[in-house]
């Protein structure tokens, strides 16, 4: 079973609509990436026009920016602390957007979103 970002077959009042086209490409959707912990990996996916993605499935690595000095410099991933997006994420250990980490360099907030970009940079707190 694919996943589709088309119009509901319902309308706001629950009576159904009637189909006036078939499923096209553009409408299609995907599952999303959930980055974990782990040796660097990541995949190509094709997107609209001739552009690329790379989500990243594992990442080791973050750019971390200290804020007093404004300068950036990498660090290893130990651990996730904290997932405010889902508590099954938190659980799980999944990277993304506005997730607290621990680095070597210390406890960091990601703003980078590394299943859509496969890059992961963060900010120190």
């Amino acid at each position: 079973m694919g996943i589709w970002h088309r119009r509901s077959t319902r309308t706001d009042t629950g009576a159904r609509l009637k189909k006036f086209r078939s499923k096209r490409k553009h409408q299609q959707g995907r599952t999303p990436t959930e980055t974990l912990m782990g040796e660097p990996k990541r995949k190509t996916i094709d997107s609209k026009g001739r552009s690329k993605k790379t989500p990243a499935i594992t990442l080791k690595y973050v750019n971390v920016t200290d804020p007093k000095n404004n300068q950036t410099t990498r660090a290893e991933i130990e651990d996730v602390e904290n997932n405010p997006a889902n508590m099954d994420y938190q659980r799980r250990k999944v990277i993304t957007r506005g997730t607290i980490i621990k680095t070597t360099k210390g406890r960091a907030k990601v703003t980078s979103r590394p299943g859509q970009d496969g890059i992961l940079n963060a900010i120190l707190l």
